[in-house]
């Protein structure tokens, strides 16, 4: 099988070129410019690797490098560790009201299960990153707000409806995270009487009058958690601003965010001591985003207030426009704010697409500059929820609330192959592979060590090269895997 498809490869030139010219796109970044890390490669070469065949376990296993050159007509993939780009942040999930109910609802442990399974760098994947919602969401069982009708003043602001489930969810993971943790906020929709519908629903737009009342709202949002003991890394300005949906919606022009954004909610943080929170804008699909933030990086006097953009996965995969952000605005940040696989079934619960979805997703964005990726819901129940408006999904674990069983799918093993192996410091390293049926990226931690994932989503196994600086490793990438290299 090989041998044809190198002969196949041999044969139409022209794809080869285009696939080495996709790589070469893949890998394009400013160069980091502070000291590089230098590399400590291992005696012996760790060697993960979850595949269809092992029905979502990972196995480690040991190999080797030696002495080697390239050769042409192998499927190789290439880690070159002197070139260093954009430092990784961290990986996570979001803590909405449907995942802490749901964890609620578990016998106790397989609450600490979950929590180690996730938090944990060692017994678990690693995660340091949180994003909850301000307001209710989709994935709330009610509708809610903090605030009394037409409370303009805000004097009624209180966050007691998360006390009962997120606040105690968030404070176990800090708990585990430690420091480390990076907790960040989106809205989905102000209170029903800001907005032009009167309806927290269905979309419609923030009212003029009440740019500067939903300004000190956030304000309100973040001293009311830090209050509680849990800093505020970061905030996005709103979720989806470009969907009306059946559920908590609001809609911002890109003129629009930007006018909030710039004379309203960026003086406002700054004025109460918040210059330091991480403003992420646009906060929807990769198709729109150069389309919605191009504006807004133009002009200085809005850009001042504007760390990073926020991107989701529901495009069908338009990597390329993170690529052409990430190289025109280089000192602003990307960072994957949600993805999930729609449509839930529970028969579809062990369909290990799933997990090459996440795989395929994370592996290109971190390969388009990308610095943070966090999934939507944590944990979810054995319906996909609980949604208020019955839009349910899959979730890297799912707590079957009947029985107190934790299911676990493909999800949580792919997304494990980065997070637990690609920890927060490590830089980006160029990783090329010259076949389009393995996937690959690279990074080196702080302590020198290199993680290299591999991707194959095909139904055949794959023998590769592995090439870094003049020493070689031959392996085999089963069908329908993933591996993770520690060199």
């Amino acid at each position: 099988m090989v041998a044809k498809s190198i002969e196949r490869n041999m044969k139409n030139k022209k794809l080869s070129h285009i696939a080495f010219a996709i790589a070469g796109i893949l890998c394009t970044s400013n160069v980091w410019t502070q000291t590089a890390i230098k590399p400590v490669y291992a005696n012996q070469v760790s060697v993960y690797t979850t595949a269809e065949r092992n029905n979502r376990q990972m196995v480690e296993a040991k190999n080797s490098l030696s002495p080697g050159s390239l050769e042409r007509n192998t499927v190789t993939i290439l880690i070159d560790p002197n070139h260093q780009f954009e430092e990784w942040i961290g990986f996570g999930g979001a803590i909405t009201d449907a995942a802490a109910e749901t964890l609620a609802k578990l016998p106790k442990e397989k609450q600490d299960e979950i929590m180690t399974a996730y938090f944990d760098p060692q017994k678990g994947i690693g995660y340091n990153m949180i994003r909850t919602n301000m307001n209710s969401c989709d994935f709330s069982s009610d509708t809610y707000d903090y605030v009394k009708e037409n409370d303009i003043k805000l004097e009624s602001f209180d966050i007691a409806h998360d006390r009962k489930y997120k606040l105690p969810f968030i404070k176990q993971a800090q708990e585990i995270i430690g420091d480390n943790m990076k907790f960040y906020f989106s809205p989905w929709s102000p209170p029903a009487w800001m907005k032009t519908n009167n309806n927290m629903l269905y979309g419609g737009y923030l009212k003029k009058e009440h740019y500067q009342t939903w300004a000190n709202y956030f304000i309100k949002f973040i001293q009311a958690y830090e209050a509680e003991n849990i800093p505020v890394w970061g905030l996005t300005v709103q979720n989806e601003p470009m969907s009306i949906q059946t559920w908590e919606s609001c809609l911002y022009l890109p003129k629009q965010e930007q006018e909030f954004l710039k004379k309203y909610l960026g003086p406002t943080l700054w004025k109460n001591d918040m210059k330091n929170k991480k403003v992420i804008v646009y906060d929807h699909n990769r198709d729109f985003g150069y389309h919605y933030v191009s504006d807004m990086l133009n002009d200085p006097e809005t850009a001042k207030y504007i760390w990073g953009v926020g991107l989701h996965w529901y495009d069908g995969g338009m990597y390329e426009n993170d690529i052409c952000l990430n190289r025109t605005f280089p000192n602003i940040k990307m960072g994957f704010t949600e993805g999930c696989v729609e449509g839930y079934d529970p028969n579809r619960l062990q369909s290990i697409a799933i997990g090459e979805r996440y795989a395929t997703n994370i592996l290109n964005d971190m390969n388009s500059g990308f610095v943070f990726w966090t999934d939507w819901n944590i944990v979810l129940d054995e319906f996909g929820g609980p949604n208020h408006v019955k839009n349910v999904c899959f979730a890297p674990i799912h707590g079957i609330t009947k029985t107190g069983e934790v299911v676990y799918t493909y999800a949580y093993s792919y997304i494990g192959h980065f997070s637990k192996f690609i920890r927060p410091g490590a830089r980006r390293l160029n990783a090329v592979s010259n076949s389009r049926d393995l996937q690959t990226t690279s990074f080196i931690n702080t302590d020198g060590h290199i993680a290299v994932v591999i991707l194959n989503t095909t139904g055949r196994m794959i023998p590769y090269t592995l090439y870094i600086e003049g020493k070689t490793m031959e392996m085999e990438s089963p069908a329908h895997s993933i591996m993770t290299c520690i060199l």
